[in-house]
């Protein structure tokens, strides 16, 4: 997958499938249109995922989860536009004559039904299909997708998330929600309690659901997808200044500082509290531990 940031330098010279919106989730309904938009490789189109970034914290995925997400989807080209004024004051006609048509050179145009663009959000569905014989390209409008009788959205997931219903986040989102990175040292407490842990400490922009204890399943570098238990938050019975999070592999005991890792966080188990000793907290992750594989067979 090719990586384009910004308008400068934007030229694409095949004939492409553009789909375009905010994919700040890459859920169920934006996977919809991304399935739409590589179907047409089949008349040789190149597929375009063209997104609008507004770099703003309670982000459903990082700029590099989404990345990798997308080339592992197959897409060909990703353009990451960030929201600048050159952007925002721009008139919607002329969106699609100096992007679309010139810079990526368009033949199909794909979107939800509720996409909007252009100076004051003035452009929308109706009017690229308006517009689309004028400059050569054929538009798609992709009915949202919905569940439980509501249509699926960021906003959707994210209501999901904060109440740490992950079992609804998963179904919206179409797999579940996760947190990766770059394996860190600690403070090694979780050695001293004799359940050695991983820690990530992901950027403030990322959105994680409430602290609390997390059923969760790992994946590592050589394709290991291993079952844990994960903590966010602050560890208040050690003391942490920042906010984490620690997972503990079940039957598991490697070193894997400085790997990249994927966690994947599918149950609430219990909120995170303040234990009176570390004795306690153990005595506490060990019922956990039960809980998280009674939930994983």
């Amino acid at each position: 997958m090719e990586y384009i940031q910004g308008l400068e330098g934007l030229y694409i010279n095949d004939e492409t499938a553009v789909t375009l919106g905010k994919f700040d989730g890459l859920h169920r309904g934006h996977q919809k249109l991304i399935r739409r938009t590589r179907g047409f490789a089949r008349q040789g189109l190149k597929s375009v995922v063209f997104t609008l970034d507004f770099n703003r914290k309670g982000m459903l995925l990082t700029r590099e989860e989404r990345r990798a997400m997308l080339e592992k989807q197959g897409v060909d080209y990703l353009v990451e536009c960030p929201f600048l004024p050159e952007v925002a004051h721009m008139e919607p006609e002329e969106f699609i004559r100096g992007i679309l048509a010139e810079k990526l050179h368009a033949r199909e145009v794909i979107v939800g039904a509720d996409f909007h663009f252009g100076y004051e959000r003035k452009g929308d569905a109706h009017l690229l299909m308006e517009l689309q014989k004028i400059y050569g390209y054929e538009a798609e409008i992709i009915k949202k997708e919905t569940y439980n009788g509501r249509e699926i959205s960021s906003t959707y997931i994210r209501e999901a998330l904060e109440k740490g219903e992950m079992e609804l986040a998963k179904d919206l989102l179409g797999y579940p929600y996760f947190v990766s990175g770059e394996v860190l040292h600690g403070r090694h407490m979780g050695g001293r309690l004799l359940f050695p842990t991983t820690n990530l400490i992901p950027t403030t922009r990322k959105l994680l659901p409430p602290n609390g204890v997390y059923v969760s399943r790992t994946h590592l570098e050589d394709g290991r997808i291993l079952g844990g238990m994960t903590n966010i938050g602050y560890k208040p019975t050690v003391g942490e200044k920042f906010r984490g999070v620690e997972t503990y592999l079940y039957d598991v005991d490697e070193d894997l500082y400085g790997a990249d890792i994927r966690v994947e966080l599918l149950h609430f188990i219990r909120p995170e509290r303040k234990f009176e000793s570390l004795d306690a907290l153990r005595e506490q992750m060990e019922k956990d531990i039960a809980c998280g594989k009674e939930f994983l067979k």
